[in-house]
């Protein structure tokens, strides 16, 4: 009787380990997150240092000497072409413009008088009552009083300009800046030293330093055709905040000498500043839109890593369903993405998530991967 129980007992035991081991499930491939590489349309931009630089800039000087009398204008404030901004002391110059005024009416008295010698002694030769050189050397003094007023009248000319002068008017319009000499201070025509500034800002251009090499590389891709759109010359920029500003601008020319300390082109852009929110010497960010490249393929940087030669790498699902590495050629970003021009086709799958601890050849199990979970918490 015991052995019979002993053996029912055996039987029971293996019959649970059986249906135990049935129960658990085989374990299957790893899950990895996918991204399905594709051909899109990709606009490409630049993002540069820059300066800010007045669309019109004026440095005010006198033109005579003298003593400044009057300041006639609020320093920071808006001036219009052609107002007064100085005076200087007008008496010396005011002197010397009623000298000049006599000197030409002594010259006039002078021609007219030499004129009916010069037409008496051309009847008297005429019957031979002087000689011919008394009657060329009448006419000559004709002729020198003629030159006399000639020179008298552009000497009184040149004496109401200096006295026009003593008022130092604006060359330009714009936003004047702090006056530099006070009344009562003694000035020279052109001197280094100017009185103030005028700087004109309704527009303003900004001056974008960008390497030569880069440039070179945009021309080719224009040039080949890879980008569409390369001549729109888009500018958009960013603050010194942070904060974008509102009004686009456009690119007006690339500068043609390389810096040869730098080896970078100046780039001038144009922006409209009705507000006056953007001054004369701010650094600022500015985005060029290059153009846009019809058939891009762009892969997530999640996805891509580097090899110890520093080559960008990427892991793939291959058509067997294991993972397969491919070096890429991605010059550049685009936002989160890596822009790739070669390495992938169209179609290939790239491991963004859940390849940390694989390597290449495992077989996997393909999901196509969403970034939303990631933003929300990221959001949160």
């Amino acid at each position: 009787m015991k052995n019979t129980a002993s053996a029912i007992a055996l039987a029971l035991l293996l019959t649970g380990c059986g249906a135990g081991e049935q129960q658990q499930p085989a374990a299957g491939p790893p899950e990895v997150g996918v991204v399905a590489v594709k051909l899109q349309p990709v606009t490409l931009s630049s993002e540069l240092p820059g300066r800010t630089n007045a669309y019109e800039t004026s440095d005010v000087r006198p033109q005579v000497n003298g003593l400044i009398t009057a300041r006639l204008f609020e320093e920071g404030a808006m001036v219009r072409a052609g107002q007064p901004l100085y005076r200087i002391d007008p008496a010396p110059y005011q002197a010397q413009v009623a000298s000049a005024r006599a000197a030409l009416t002594r010259a006039r008295s002078a021609i007219a008088a030499s004129q009916a010698l010069a037409r008496r002694y051309g009847e008297l030769v005429k019957i031979n009552a002087i000689s011919r050189q008394e009657y060329e050397n009448a006419v000559a003094s004709a002729q020198q009083a003629q030159a006399d007023v000639a020179a008298q009248t552009a000497a009184l000319r040149s004496a109401e300009i200096d006295l026009g002068r003593t008022t130092i008017r604006a060359p330009i319009g714009g936003r004047i800046g702090r006056s530099t000499f006070t009344t009562g201070a003694l000035v020279t025509a052109a001197q280094a030293s100017p009185l103030t500034t005028i700087q004109r800002i309704d527009q303003i251009y900004v001056d974008i330093q960008q390497s030569s090499t880069d440039l070179l590389k945009l021309r080719q891709q224009i040039m080949a055709g890879d980008l569409a759109g390369g001549g729109a010359a888009r500018v958009q920029l960013k603050l010194e905040d942070g904060t974008t500003y509102p009004v686009e601008g456009t690119m007006k020319f690339a500068d043609v000498t390389v810096d040869a300390a730098t080896g970078s082109q100046t780039i001038r852009a144009l922006f409209a500043n009705p507000r006056g929110l953007l001054l004369p010497g701010m650094f600022v960010r500015a985005e060029l839109v290059e153009g846009t490249r019809s058939n891009a393929m762009l892969v997530p940087q999640r996805g891509v890593t580097r090899d110890e030669r520093g080559q960008p790498v990427a892991l793939v699902v291959g058509q067997d369903g294991k993972l397969e590495p491919r070096i890429l050629t991605a010059p550049r970003t685009v936002g989160t993405n890596w822009l790739v021009t070669g390495g992938l086709k169209p179609g290939d799958r790239v491991v963004v998530e859940g390849a940390q601890n694989l390597q290449p050849g495992t077989p996997v199990k393909a999901v196509p991967f969403s970034n939303k979970p990631a933003q929300q918490a990221e959001a949160k």
